[in-house]
């Protein structure tokens, strides 16, 4: 082999390798503090809307619901009314009194800290794959995607069919045995609020929970570094969530919450053990917009890092979601259109996060479609 072919292999080679370092840097922000930072590196400053922090009048604390006062006893219909209103005008709300066991949330939580901590190869057995959204890691769609300051894990969790053999399953035993008993505990919760939302909105039984029975349900646990210059990154771009409902535990009680309340964002301070609980896109098309689901996104720190699971219910694959029948008339005409629930998730990961637009496309503007999508629903 001539010196000029050694050199020009050497250098593919060393091509590669750089190529195969600098996506795996950008699967994990856990590699770029590896060594200490003194500015963050261009892919991951964003620009975005400042949040109302500093002006304590602007800041608000969510409403509260407390699930037992919710499911027993003389003070339902009070707490029902509380749920109703909380959201159609926050379309967020925190959980007290879920019931979900402490032992099981506090060994999820070692668990899910020790799953960030196994070096970075080990992970990347779960790496999202090409034209996969499912995995360990960021979707990356353009090669000059400004990145979030975040590591995920996200999966689908439901049906079981639709369950990635390379993920779920090949989690270290003590991770998918609590993942699975925190799951069972969650779903029961998720389909009690699917249960009340109904009983709230006046929506039969089967156009309404039968749609979310053995529906789909993924999880994304998340894991966000300090930072050095928190105010320049984001640690979740702004957007609102394509489900039914979401229910997201801030496993080591770091806050980092926003949302986009009036126009104005403001943090989001949530109790000791509570849950937080969002109404999702699907939430508001199927209320045909009585309920609202919301901007949000999370900020990061310098100091202390941040960890969370989020839980995410929506219908059944097969079934098609819409405005319910039981909630449009001739006065209140359907404002969303309908779509088969497979569709709606292909449709959504095929876009990038950008605030409600995923929303805003399954609005109905034509007057002639309205008109159609009422003579639909006659």
């Amino acid at each position: 082999m001539t010196g000029r072919c050694l050199l020009r292999r050497r250098t593919m080679v060393s091509s590669k390798v750089a190529s195969c370092e600098s996506s795996e840097a950008v699967l994990s922000v856990q590699e770029h503090i590896k060594k200490p930072l003194t500015s963050v590196p261009q892919r991951y400053i964003h620009n975005h809307e400042p949040s109302a922090s500093q002006d304590k009048t602007l800041c608000h604390t969510i409403p509260t619901i407390n699930l037992k006062k919710l499911i027993h006893g003389e003070a339902t219909e009070l707490e029902l009314a509380r749920l109703h209103s909380a959201c159609k005008d926050w379309g967020f709300f925190q959980l007290v009194d879920h019931g979900i066991s402490p032992l099981v949330l506090e060994t999820l939580k070692d668990e899910i800290e020790g799953f960030f901590r196994i070096p970075l190869e080990e992970k990347m057995k779960y790496k999202i794959r090409a034209g996969d959204v499912e995995g360990y890691g960021a979707v990356i769609r353009s090669e000059d995607q400004t990145l979030d300051w975040g590591d995920r894990l996200f999966m689908i969790t439901n049906p079981l069919s639709r369950r990635k053999p390379h993920l779920f399953p090949e989690l270290s035993s003590s991770l998918r045995n609590i993942l699975e008993s925190y799951i069972v505990e969650v779903q029961n919760v998720a389909m009690t609020f699917v249960v009340m939302l109904g009983k709230a909105l006046e929506i039969e039984k089967k156009e309404w929970e039968e749609r979310f029975e053995d529906g789909m349900q993924s999880v994304r646990m998340t894991y966000y570094p300090p930072c050095p210059q928190p105010e320049l990154v984001m640690g979740l771009t702004a957007h609102s969530d394509a489900t039914g409902i979401t229910i997201l535990n801030q496993m080591n009680g770091v806050n980092g919450l926003q949302i986009k309340k009036d126009g104005i964002w403001i943090p989001v301070s949530v109790s000791s053990n509570a849950l937080v609980v969002n109404v999702g896109d699907i939430l508001e098309i199927m209320s045909n917009g009585l309920y609202k689901s919301v901007e949000h996104r999370v900020t990061v720190n310098s100091e202390k890092e941040r960890i969370s699971i989020a839980m995410f219910f929506a219908p059944k694959f097969e079934s098609e979601i819409g405005p319910a029948v039981s909630l449009t008339n001739g006065e209140n005409v359907p404002h969303y259109k309908k779509v088969k629930m497979e569709k709606y998730v292909q449709d959504f990961f095929a876009r990038k996060l950008d605030g409600k637009s995923y929303l805003e496309h399954m609005k109905i503007r034509d007057e002639s479609l309205i008109l159609q999508e009422k003579i639909d629903y006659l």
